[in-house]
């Protein structure tokens, strides 16, 4: 009986315990920069000619409905689906997700908890850019938010376009959104300064020749206030901003930035330090946001990423066809693969501390999902 013990541990060891790839290599972390612009001046000229509106606001006016599912992810505690519309549309793509776990340390933004998600627009005719779902998560209840640039136009006056990036990640800090922008850096949306437009006209955007504003036919626009422009010194290849997630779980808080390749060939996971006084990327003496941790990982297809306690969660995707999984590593150890975790087609990783959960969204028409599961 002890043998047939002693050999069943042996073969539980073989077929169970997760089998791990070499540690990843650790990069020259302070080769990978941000340099922040300057604060977007025309936001104020908008402010005196479009009505502001709060958060809430956006919430309670929500004009669509998700509704409870069950995507059949590994470990789910939490998952809703959206409207057929939206849910079979191959005109946008949901991609990022964040919480207002991010925004604040209590997990509320001005009271209420809720979930976004950014969407890239996919359909025909001009680029309408992306799009941000604010889903109330109490009700299910939601509503398309235009994600915009002001500019002054020729005529001198302030104006705004669509925003045209892949929105592959997201991340609420304070009153900032950020979205990943894939060979840029990142942007910033600012949310003290949500716009009510005019509606009724898909094709508009911006200024109209009456004086008024429109956004493709949503009532709302968040406008871009910030650019954090990447770099990298050294010679080192630029990081490609394929998604993003915030860590409060390390001091300080920091951002987690993975870099998508189909065939994993020298894939690199980045953090960057946040500073929460102002809710910016921290600076060095030199004006420039070092990154404080990088390695080489050469994990295929990743599609998010983040880090709880000093652990790294990478979501990776293997087509419409296969479902996804969930790695982890740390600077020594791994990485190690969770095969078929997530549904087809999981793409941004978002973790809400308060309810210890992991949040990603699926993309795929006909099957798409917003999901939680236990890390």
């Amino acid at each position: 009986m002890r043998r047939f013990a002693a050999v069943l541990a042996v073969l539980l060891t073989v077929f169970v315990t997760p089998v791990a790839n070499a540690a990843p290599v650790k990069l020259t972390a302070s080769d990978f920069r941000l340099k922040e612009s300057a604060y977007n001046s025309v936001i104020s000229a908008l402010d005196g000619v479009l009505p502001t509106v709060s958060f809430s606001a956006v919430l309670d006016s929500a004009n669509r409905s998700a509704s409870s599912c069950d995507p059949g992810a590994t470990g789910q505690v939490a998952a809703f689906c959206w409207n057929s519309g939206d849910n079979d549309t191959t005109d946008w793509y949901p991609q990022g997700v964040t919480t207002t776990a991010d925004a604040y340390g209590d997990g509320l933004y001005e009271g209420r908890t809720a979930v976004l998600a950014s969407w890239y627009y996919a359909g025909s005719g001009a680029n309408k850019g992306v799009r941000v779902s604010f889903v109330d998560y109490s009700t299910l209840k939601y509503r398309h938010v235009l994600l915009v640039e002001p500019y002054t136009n020729s005529a001198g006056q302030p104006d705004f376009r669509a925003v045209t990036v892949h929105a592959g990640g997201i991340f609420l800090y304070g009153y900032y959104l950020y979205v990943a922008d894939t060979s840029g850096g990142f942007r910033a949306f600012d949310l003290r300064h949500i716009w009510q437009v005019r509606t009724g006209d898909s094709a508009a955007i911006g200024r109209q020749a009456d004086g008024t504003y429109e956004a493709h036919d949503y009532a709302y626009v968040l406008p871009q206030a910030l650019r954090f422009v990447d770099s990298a010194a050294s010679g080192v290849t630029e990081l490609r901003f394929s998604a993003a997630s915030l860590d409060r779980t390390s001091t300080p808080d920091s951002v987690v930035v993975p870099e998508y390749n189909a065939d994993g060939t020298g894939t690199r996971v980045v953090r960057f330090p946040i500073d929460y006084t102002d809710r910016k990327f921290a600076e060095s003496a030199d004006g420039y946001t070092h990154a404080t941790e990088a390695y080489r990982v050469g994990i295929k297809s990743m599609q998010g990423a983040t880090a709880i306690d000093g652990t790294f969660y990478v979501s990776a995707s293997a087509g419409s066809g296969s479902r996804g999984s969930l790695w982890t590593f740390t600077a020594s150890f791994g990485p190690t693969q969770k095969a078929s975790v997530f549904p087809a087609g999981n793409e941004d990783l978002s973790y809400r501390g308060p309810a210890d959960q992991l949040w990603t969204l699926t993309e795929y028409p006909g099957s798409r999902s917003v999901l939680a599961v236990r890390p």
